[in-house]
């Protein structure tokens, strides 16, 4: 999950979008997009969905797969 971390802060930064603003959209606290990005915490397979949904790519592209 190192590659999603990494494309998901990737994601978010080319949107000029700040952490609180993803969390917002996703439904969580701007912390959690810390934690997340940070490598604290793993993302699990609902929020690499989320994400995916979010950002319009697949969850291979998030993954490193593509």
């Amino acid at each position: 999950m190192e590659e999603a971390r990494c494309r998901m802060k990737e994601l978010r930064q080319g949107r000029n979008m700040t952490q609180q603003k993803l969390g917002q959209a996703l439904n969580l606290t701007q912390q959690a997009i810390y934690q997340y990005e940070a490598g604290r915490n793993t993302i699990n397979i609902e929020l690499l969905c989320k994400l995916a949904d979010f950002f319009g790519v697949t969850t291979d592209f998030l993954l490193g797969r593509e």
